[in-house]
C-alpha cells in the first residue's frame, strides 16, 4: 500500500512511523527540510520538500498512484489540508483524509459535504481528545474505557495496587472466583510490555489489565476489586486551549461547577466571552500551586491538566492528587511520558497522536473495520470488525481457528446481543466482533475478516 503524508508535525511524524512499521510504503511531504531530515532519521519514509498544496509537489511524490492520502499540516491554516486532500483525490489518490481544527468543520451537514468532494474523512485531533476526556469522566472507575454498542460491552483498565485483591493471584483463579461474571482479560501491560495472557499468567504490582465486560459484568468485577466509581460534580481545568474550552463547553451541560486556570490574559477573556458565564476562567500560572489551592483545588471531584507542557501538566495532576482529589487526567503528548505519568499516580493520560493515528490506521485494512483505537499504555491495537459472509473467521469455532497467538477476541455482538468470545464461541456473518491485538497480528487478523 502507497500511503502519502502531507506534514511532518507531530501527529504526521506518529502516523509515518507507525506505519512505516506495518511495511508500507510511505511518502512525507513538508516544506521545512530540517523536519523531514529529523523525520527520515527515524522511520522508513521517502521525503518530499515542498509546498503539499503544489501539483508539481503532488505529482513529484507520486499522488495518482496513493491509496491514501493524509493531509495533516498542523502549521498552517487549515485550507492547505483540505485543497491538498481535494487535489490528491483529482489526481487519483484512492481515498484522502484532512486535519481541520474548527469543530464546525464536523458537523453532519459539512461532513457530507466534504464527502460529496472528495474528502473520505475530516479529523480535529484536539476534539478527538476532547471526546475521549469526557468519556474518561464519565467512566471514572478505570484508567481507559471503551464502549460498544451503546454500552453493552465495555472495554476497561484496571490497575493493580498492594491493595489489589487480585495481586499475585493467576488468571485461572480470578476467572474461577467470579463464575457467574461475563468477562474476558485480553491484555495486560507491564513495564513496557503489553502481555496477551494465559490461564497460568499471574497479575504483579503497577500491572495494567485490559478486560472486557458486559455492563453488569463491569460493575460486578468493580466491587470484586473494590473499586468505587467517582461521581464527578466539579472540575478544574489547566489550560484553556482548544482541548481545555471543549471539555468545558460540554460539561458545563451537565454539571454546575466547572472552572479553568489559564496564564494568557487575552485568553481568559475570550473564553469568558465564549463560554458566556457558565463556567468560572481564572487567569493566572495554574504550575504554581498555591493558586490552585487558593482556587479551592481541594473541593473538587477530578482536575484535567491540558497545557502544550507535558511536564507542568503532570506535575500539576500530581499536586491535585496530593491535596485529595480523586480522579485526574493528564495531556501527554512524549509517548516516553505516559509510562512516567501513571507511575506518578496521574489516574489517566491522553495522547492526541494515539487516537488520531487509530482514526486513520482504519483506512488502511479492510472496510470490514468498524473501529481502530489505541489503548494508552499499550502497544496493542483495539478493533471492531463486521463479519463479512464466507469469510473465513465464520468457517469453524475460535478454538478451532489459527488466531495470532498476540490477538484475541474478546466479545461478538449479534443483532441485540452482546457476549464475550470463548473457545467454543462459532462467528456468523454480519456479527460485530471486538480484537484486541498487537502490531504485527493486525495484518494476519483482517484477512480473517476479510
Amino acid at each position: 500500500m502507497k500511503i502519502i503524508i502531507a506534514g511532518a508535525g507531530e501527529v504526521g511524524s506518529h502516523l509515518a512511523k507507525m506505519l512505516s512499521n506495518n511495511s508500507y510504503e510511505i511518502t512525507v511531504i513538508d516544506d521545512d527540510a530540517a523536519r523531514l531530515e529529523r523525520l527520515n532519521a527515524i522511520a522508513d519514509i521517502f521525503p518530499v520538500s515542498g509546498d503539499p498544496s503544489s501539483m508539481d509537489v503532488l505529482r513529484r511524490a507520486g499522488v495518482e498512484k496513493a491509496d491514501l492520502f493524509i493531509a495533516v499540516n498542523p502549521y498552517v491554516n487549515q485550507a492547505v489540508n483540505i485543497v491538498s486532500a481535494l487535489m490528491a483525490k483529482k489526481a487519483g489518490s484512492k481515498r484522502v483524509t484532512a486535519r481541520v481544527n474548527e469543530e464546525s468543520y464536523l458537523t453532519s451537514e459539512n461532513k457530507l459535504l466534504f464527502k460529496d468532494m472528495g474528502i473520505d474523512l475530516l479529523f480535529y485531533p484536539e476534539k478527538i481528545a476532547s471526546d475521549e476526556i469526557l468519556d474518561l469522566l464519565r467512566h471514572s472507575s478505570s484508567t481507559d474505557s471503551m464502549d460498544f454498542a451503546r454500552g453493552r460491552l465495555r472495554m476497561s483498565v484496571f490497575k493493580i495496587d498492594d491493595d489489589s485483591p487480585i495481586l499475585d493471584m493467576r488468571l485461572s483463579e480470578f476467572v474461577a472466583a467470579n463464575p457467574d461474571v461475563p468477562f474476558r482479560i485480553v491484555a495486560i501491560s507491564r513495564n513496557n510490555e503489553t502481555i496477551i495472557p494465559k490461564f497460568d499468567t499471574v497479575f504483579k504490582d503497577l500491572d495494567n489489565v485490559y478486560v472486557i465486560a458486559t455492563r453488569e459484568g463491569t460493575e460486578k468485577l468493580m466491587r470484586f476489586l473494590g473499586i468505587n466509581k467517582v461521581e464527578i460534580s466539579s472540575l478544574m481545568i489547566l489550560g484553556g486551549g482548544n482541548i481545555g474550552e471543549m471539555v468545558a463547553k460540554q460539561l458545563s451541560r451537565m454539571i454546575d461547577d466547572v472552572k479553568i486556570i489559564e496564564s494568557d490574559r487575552e485568553r481568559c477573556m475570550e473564553l469568558s466571552e465564549k463560554l458566556q458565564g457558565k463556567v468560572t476562567v481564572v487567569n493566572g500560572d495554574g504550575r504554581n500551586p498555591d493558586l490552585l489551592l487558593e482556587e479551592s483545588l481541594k473541593d473538587y471531584d477530578a482536575f484535567l491538566a491540558v497545557t502544550s507542557n507535558d511536564e507542568a501538566n503532570i506535575l500539576a495532576c500530581v499536586a491535585a492528587k496530593k491535596f485529595g482529589v480523586r480522579r485526574t487526567i493528564a495531556e501527554v503528548e512524549n509517548l516516553e511520558y505516559l509510562r512516567l505519568a501513571e507511575e506518578m499516580g496521574v489516574d489517566a493520560s491522553i495522547n492526541k497522536k494515539l487516537i488520531t493515528a487509530g482514526r486513520i490506521f482504519k483506512f488502511t485494512l479492510s472496510d470490514k473495520v468498524r473501529f481502530v483505537r489505541y489503548m494508552s499504555g499499550t502497544d496493542a491495537e483495539v478493533l471492531e470488525y463486521t463479519v463479512a459472509p464466507e469469510s473465513k473467521i465464520t468457517k469453524a469455532p475460535l478454538r478451532d481457528m489459527d488466531f495470532p497467538a498476540n490477538a484475541i477476541v474478546g466479545g461478538v455482538i449479534r443483532g441485540g446481543e452482546s457476549f464475550i468470545a470463548v473457545g467454543d464461541t462459532h462467528i456468523q456473518a454480519y456479527d460485530r466482533v471486538i480484537v484486541f491485538a498487537l502490531p504485527e497480528a493486525v495484518k494476519e487478523i483482517d484477512r480473517l475478516f476479510k
